[in-house]
C-alpha cells in the first residue's frame, strides 16, 4: 500500500436529562499536544523524518502535499517544538542516566543559529553511555556545557584533546581518556609533507589490530582483553613513545607533523588510560558516529531559528538516536509516549525511555518495574 495518512473523525455525543439541569459530553480522544488536531503518529513521523533522516521541514511540506496531506511549514514547526517541550521529562531522565554512568564518551560539532544579517555559531554536544545517546545544545563551546551535563560525577570520560572538557576532568572528578583515532587522523594529514608519518601510522594500526582481535575472540571488556592490552598494546605504546621523542626535534612545532607529534605528546597520559580498564575504548568513534545525523541535518536545513529551537532539536535527536541504537522504531515509540506521558509520573523510575520501552500490545499491567 502506498504511503498515506488517515483522517479520523471523532464524534462526541452530548446528552441532557429531561429537566435540562444536567448535560454531559463524552470524553474526546487523547491529544498528543494541547488543542492539537494532529495525531501522535503524524507528529512521530514528522520528528523521525527530521531528526532520524535529516529531512528539513520545507521538503517535508512538499512531500506531505504530494501524498494529499497539505500541512503548512509553520504548523509543522509548532508540532515539532511542541513535541520536544512535552518530551523534556524523558530527555532529562535520559541525560541523568548518562551522567550517572561510569564510562561516558563526548564530542561536539558546530550548528548555525539564525541571527540578524547573518547566522552565528552554536554547538551541538553529544554524550554517550553505552547505547544511551544524549544531545545538548549550547550557544558557545565553553566548558560550561560538560559541567552542566556531567557535574561532579565520577568515572571516565573519553574525549579528544579539547580543553573545554577540563571542567569535568579534574582531581576527584572524571578521569580523562584520549582518542587514538584523533591522533591517527593528524598524522594521516601530515603525510603529504612528512612521509615518515607512515611509520607511526603502522604502529597505531597495531593498537587497532589488538582491539579487532579482542572483538573476534569475543573477549571485549574482559580480563583476557585487559591482559592482551597490557602485553601487546603496552609494548606498541613504548615503541610509539620512543618514535615521538626521536622525531619531535626534527619538525617545526607549527608544521603539520610538529602539531601531530605535539598533540600526541600532550595527550600521552590520556592516550594510555585504556591500559587500566578493558571497558575503555581506545577511540571516541561512537560519539562521532552519533553526530553524523546532526551533521547531515546541518547540511540540509542549514541553521536553527534560535537557541531554544536548538535545544528542542537536541531533545528529539536524543530520543530518536537512542531508539535507533536499541533497535526500537522511533515512529512507534514517539507515537506511543506522546499519548502516554500525561498519565506517567514525572519522577517514576520506570520511565518509558527507549531502552525499556515495549509496544503497547506487548506491555502488561502486571509487569514489574525495571531497574534504571
Amino acid at each position: 500500500m502506498p504511503e498515506h495518512f488517515e483522517c479520523h473523525v471523532h464524534v462526541q455525543e452530548t446528552l441532557a436529562c429531561p429537566c435540562g439541569a444536567h448535560v454531559v459530553t463524552a470524553e474526546g480522544p487523547r491529544r498528543p499536544l494541547d488543542k492539537c488536531q494532529y495525531g501522535a503518529s503524524f507528529i512521530a513521523h514528522l520528528v523521525t523524518m527530521k531528526c532520524g533522516d535529516a529531512l528539513p521541514l520545507h521538503r517535508l511540506e512538499k512531500h506531505y502535499k504530494r501524498i494529499g496531506v497539505p500541512v503548512a511549514r509553520s504548523t509543522m514547526t509548532d508540532l515539532f517544538h511542541g513535541a520536544a517541550e512535552k518530551l523534556v521529562p524523558l530527555y532529562n531522565r535520559l541525560m541523568a542516566l548518562i551522567a550517572a554512568a561510569d564510562l561516558v564518551q563526548a564530542d561536539e560539532t558546530p550548528l548555525r543559529v539564525q541571527a540578524q544579517k547573518k547566522t552565528r555559531k552554536g554547538y551541538l554536544w553529544t554524550f554517550l553511555a553505552g547505547d544511551l545517546i544524549g544531545f545538548r545544545f549550547s550557544p558557545s563551546r565553553s566548558g560550561e556545557t560538560p559541567r552542566q551535563v556531567l557535574g561532579a560525577t565520577n568515572g571516565t570520560l573519553v574525549v579528544d584533546g579539547y580543553t573545554g572538557y577540563n571542567a569535568v576532568c579534574v582531581p576527584d572528578s572524571r578521569t580523562r581518556a584520549g582518542c587514538w583515532s584523533h591522533v591517527r587522523r593528524k598524522f594521516f594529514d601530515a603525510r603529504t609533507t612528512a612521509p615518515e608519518a607512515n611509520q607511526v601510522l603502522d604502529h597505531i594500526l597495531e593498537l587497532f589490530r589488538v582491539e579487532r582481535e579482542a572483538a573476534d575472540r569475543r573477549i571485549v571488556g574482559s580480563e583476557a582483553h585487559l591482559t592482551l592490552r597490557q602485553t601487546r598494546s603496552s609494548a606498541t605504546l613504548d615503541v610509539i613513545k620512543a618514535w615521538l621523542d626521536a622525531e619531535q626535534p626534527k619538525h617545526l612545532p607549527q608544521g603539520a607533523m610538529g602539531k601531530a607529534i605535539g598533540y600526541a605528546q600532550n595527550q600521552w597520559a590520556e592516550l594510555n588510560h585504556f591500559l587500566t580498564d578493558a571497558r575503555i575504548p581506545i577511540h571516541n568513534n561512537s560519539s562521532e558516529r552519533a553526530l553524523r545525523s546532526a551533521a547531515l541535518g546541518r547540511k540540509n536545513f542549514l541553521f536553527v531559528g534560535h537557541d531554544d529551537a536548538g535545544q528542542n532539536t537536541a531533545v528529539l535527536y536524543s530520543l530518536v538516536a537512542t531508539c535507533e541504537a536499541h533497535g526500537v522504531s522511533p515512529l512507534a515509540y514517539l507515537a506511543d509516549v506522546l499519548l502516554r506521558l500525561d498519565d506517567h509520573p514525572a519522577k517514576a523510575k520506570n520511565d518509558p525511555l527507549p531502552h525499556r520501552w515495549k509496544p503497547p500490545n506487548h506491555a502488561t499491567a502486571t509487569e514489574a518495574p525495571q531497574p534504571p
